[in-house]
């Protein structure tokens, strides 16, 4: 392999709705540099910053079934019981929820806890309050999934935050997703919210550090053997 093409796979791919956005930075740094040197620079820093934000990397998901993936790349910031969104249709009793903070420098695809069906999509405006404040669950824009699977319903809700102002959903109600597969995004900062079913347990903590598609927060059917991996 020559040295170009190395380089080349070690640079994740962008995914398709950045490439307006870089390039109205790269636009901008142009003509930052016809203003003044440094500005443009900088200007070319925040073009790098925007191609790093909508990078969409190779996964490699654990697909047996029971298990629950995160969602989003991000820290883990919460895991308690909390009333889940009305809209989701989940019952008026608290489900263990956990949710994964997404900063700026985290990438944004988003990526589905588990194979099923899209049994509900629900979008509801709301504020941008900072994504880390419980209360950002319930006021803040979000679009909440609800995903059927053999082992129960899983809740999965997108979360716009300080600096978001765009979520983008991929996927349809009706349509059969598997576990890992990419349905959406968030633009700039922002969380992502699973509500499990009852009985479940999780295997993260507050404060680690979470992989959409790979890290495991849940096992709904524990025992059930090694998982097989399939990279996307």
């Amino acid at each position: 392999m020559s040295i170009a093409n190395s380089i080349r796979a070690q640079i994740p791919p962008i995914h398709p709705e950045g490439y307006p956005f870089i390039g109205g930075f790269a636009l901008a740094s142009l003509v930052l540099f016809w203003v003044w040197t440094p500005l443009g620079w900088i200007g070319t820093l925040l073009t790098v910053w925007c191609a790093l934000f909508f990078r969409d990397p190779v996964r490699v998901t654990p697909v047996r079934e029971g298990l629950v993936v995160a969602p989003a790349d991000g820290r883990i910031s919460m895991i308690q019981p909390a009333l889940p969104p009305a809209e989701l249709g989940l019952g008026d009793q608290p489900l263990l929820r956990v949710s994964i903070f997404m900063s700026v420098f985290n990438c944004h695809v988003n990526r589905a806890p588990v194979a099923g069906r899209v049994d509900r999509i629900a979008y509801r405006s709301g504020k941008f309050i900072n994504a880390e404040l419980d209360k950002a669950s319930e006021d803040n824009e979000r679009n909440a999934l609800v995903i059927s699977t053999p082992n129960g319903r899983i809740g999965v809700v997108q979360i716009a935050g300080l600096v978001a102002r765009r979520i983008v959903c991929f996927v349809r109600e009706g349509q059969l997703v598997g576990t890992g597969e990419r349905f959406g995004l968030i633009r700039f900062g922002s969380r992502l919210d699973v509500y499990l079913p009852e009985g479940a347990t999780v295997q993260v903590s507050v404060g680690q550090t979470a992989v959409a598609g790979e890290t495991v927060l849940s096992d709904l059917r524990p025992g059930d053997g090694p998982a097989v991996f399939r990279s996307q």
